[in-house]
C-alpha cells in the first residue's frame, strides 16, 4: 500500500502531542502510532498528571494502539516519538513487536541506544527526523523550569 503521508507528516503529529504535554506542565514528549497510513494512537507524557513514572508518551501510545487493534502486537505499525525511547519504553516496544520506530531527538543520557537496550530483531529504528524542533521544545521546557525554581 502506498503511504498517503510521509514520516515528517506523522512526526509533526507527534510534535503536536509534545506541545500538549508542554501546556500541561509535562515533559514535552509526544508519540503517535500509525498503521497503513492511519493514526491509531496519539499520546504525550502524563507522568505528573497521573503521578505514574510509567506514563511516558510511548507507553500511553502502545496501550492505545493495542486497544484499537484488539491485540498486544503492533506488527506493521510505526511509532513516531519526539525523543528516542528510554529503556523502559524500548522494552515495551520490543514486546509489542512494533515494525518501525522513528524518533526526533536523541537522548544521549537515557536513550535506549546508550543504555544498550535491544529492540525486536524485526524492528527498524530511524532517528533525527525533525530533531531541532523536538530539542528546542525540550530545552525551552527545562529552561523555564529552572527559572521558576
Amino acid at each position: 500500500m502506498i503511504e498517503p503521508f510521509d514520516d515528517a507528516y506523522y512526526m509533526k503529529k507527534a510534535l503536536q502531542e509534545a506541545e500538549a504535554a508542554y501546556e500541561k506542565g509535562e515533559v514535552p514528549i509526544g508519540a503517535v502510532i500509525v498503521i497503513q497510513g492511519r493514526v491509531i494512537a496519539r499520546a504525550h507524557n502524563l507522568t505528573e498528571q497521573l503521578n505514574d513514572v510509567t506514563a511516558h508518551a510511548e507507553m500511553q501510545a502502545i496501550t492505545a494502539a493495542a486497544n484499537f487493534l484488539g491485540g498486544k502486537y503492533l506488527q506493521n505499525c510505526t511509532l513516531y516519538a519526539t525523543l528516542e525511547p528510554c529503556q523502559m519504553c524500548a522494552g515495551a516496544l520490543y514486546w509489542s513487536q512494533i515494525s518501525k520506530i522513528v524518533y526526533a531527538a536523541k537522548d544521549p543520557q537515557r536513550g535506549c541506544g546508550v543504555m544498550g537496550t535491544k529492540l525486536h530483531p524485526k524492528t527498524e529504528m530511524v532517528g533525527g527526523l525533525m530533531e531541532n524542533e523536538a530539542s528546542d521544545l525540550l530545552k525551552r521546557f527545562f529552561n523555564e523550569r529552572r527559572k521558576n525554581k
